[in-house]
């Protein structure tokens, strides 16, 4: 008996203390977060200030954007969320706090110019740098440390999506492929809900797309299931095109053999070309495109089939140029134009299909399928995420051993029949086919198969000659 007052004394205490320390990270955070979101907020209302189209600074931008994060803050490059994952795994939770202004700046600098990026990657990044300082302040040990920023991730998440659970439960899923680390999840979401009230309690406004009204003629029998499949088949194959692509685009323009300055320059000439002749829907957040995707009312106009496509080269452009900013943003793009493609080529519930888009890559991409139908019921309604978990489950499978985030930890195989060494980083893992005895049955099934047919050519060739006799 005395040892198992002991015991519940030492959990008791423990929950005591990160429900505070979260509590307190979670304020911190979110009043962070909200000052971020308003800077982001003048900085694309500014654009009208100038004299010529905003996306002519683009060259001048990355360049800028570059430059400054490579003299001041090395680590604050790229999208974010990619950065505070390699130092969860690598660095024991350690994030400079000179990441904090650089990475506000960089962003502010590459969204005002048109860049294609999103803003949570930063959220993450300003979180993981705040919950390290704090860490190093109190003096936390490692485990700690490492605890408290996951904390730092989720808040940053749930105070940008505007959705608490699903941004509080994405900040632990993307670490590792196949595994949540149940020691962090109450002190994450407790962080997740306690920095988005702080966010809205400073004036943040969120978007919620409640489709119940509209959808309840959803039919359920066979045929509309196997639409739903068909539709995270599809969402699967965008998913992977996207990952393959944004590293293809990044490996090339890393390789090229230019100054390092030239790069961003010539990648923003180029975006800011294009958008000169064809409008400017794929840069920057681009969330007029996925309100319209979403609404039942007008997602038959202003949305086209090849959006998806273009959202893909500018984002993977605008990245692999040396932009700053996150992915998750772009993400939902994708995901809802091409669930509106989907909608349109079964021809009907177009917007329906649009919202298991939204999800579906979201899940692909970032290996986070659980986060990806929790946000689908949050957004979307209950009636929308029964559907969602089918697609986010397909689309996280079929998008195979890839990610937006490269540094994840691959601690499951999505297929049996592969040899896979987990515990690698996503970018380092090599695939091989593992199960022997499987491909050893479909070698014997061919030669049975190859003795069959010589079989029956002898049968027919001998039956032939007893014809001609």
């Amino acid at each position: 008996m005395r040892k198992h007052f002991a015991e519940q004394g030492f959990v008791f205490a423990s929950l005591v203390k990160w429900v505070l320390l979260s509590s307190l990270m979670g304020v911190i955070i979110g009043a962070m977060i909200s000052l971020f979101l308003k800077i982001l907020s003048m900085a694309e209302s500014s654009r009208e200030l100038l004299p010529f189209p905003y996306y002519f600074t683009l060259p001048f931008a990355l360049v800028l954007t570059v430059y400054v994060i490579k003299k001041l803050a090395p680590n604050a490059e790229g999208h974010g969320t990619e950065k505070v994952i390699e130092a969860i795994h690598k660095s024991d939770g350690k994030v400079e706090i000179a990441i904090l202004p650089v990475k506000v700046l960089a962003t502010v600098i590459s969204i005002f110019s048109g860049a294609s990026v999103g803003k949570e990657g930063p959220g993450a990044q300003l979180g993981a740098a705040a919950s390290s300082f704090v860490s190093s302040l109190l003096h936390f040990n490692t485990h700690d440390r490492k605890k408290l920023v996951i904390c730092g991730i989720s808040a940053g998440f749930a105070s940008v999506f505007g959705t608490p659970i699903a941004g509080a439960i994405f900040g632990i899923e993307i670490l590792i492929v196949g595994t949540i680390m149940y020691d962090v999840l109450l002190p994450s979401i407790i962080a997740g809900f306690t920095a988005f009230l702080t966010a809205q309690y400073m004036g943040v406004e969120y978007s919620y797309f409640v489709l119940k009204n509209y959808y309840t003629d959803i039919p359920l029998n066979i045929h509309f299931v196997i639409m739903v499949v068909l539709a995270g088949l599809f969402f699967g194959i965008v998913t992977d095109f996207f990952v393959t692509f944004l590293h293809w685009t990044h490996h090339w323009i890393k390789n090229l053999k230019w100054h390092w300055l030239l790069k961003p320059f010539v990648a923003g000439v180029f975006m800011a070309a294009l958008s000169y002749f064809i409008g400017d829907r794929y840069l920057g957040l681009g969330f007029d495109t996925i309100k319209e995707s979403l609404s039942p009312f007008t997602a038959n106009e202003n949305v086209y089939w090849y959006d998806t496509i273009g959202k893909i080269f500018f984002t993977s452009l605008s990245l692999g140029g040396g932009a700053s900013g996150g992915i998750i943003t772009p993400v939902f793009y994708i995901g809802a134009a091409s669930g509106n493609l989907f909608g349109h080529l079964v021809g009907d519930h177009v917007a329906f299909f649009a919202a298991l888009g939204f999800v579906s890559v979201l899940a692909g991409a970032t290996n986070a399928p659980i986060a990806a139908i929790i946000m689908a019921g949050e957004l979307f309604g209950l009636e929308v995420a029964h559907y969602a978990a089918v697609t986010a489950v397909i689309s996280f499978l079929m998008t195979g051993h890839r990610s937006v985030f490269p540094s994840q930890i691959l601690a499951m195989k999505k297929s049996q029949h592969l040899k896979i060494k987990l515990g690698e980083e996503i970018e380092n893992v090599e695939i091989d086919y593992q199960d022997e005895n499987y491909i050893r049955k479909i070698r014997d099934m061919k030669e049975r198969m190859r003795a069959r047919r010589k079989l029956l050519k002898k049968r027919s060739t001998k039956e032939r000659k007893r014809g001609n006799k």
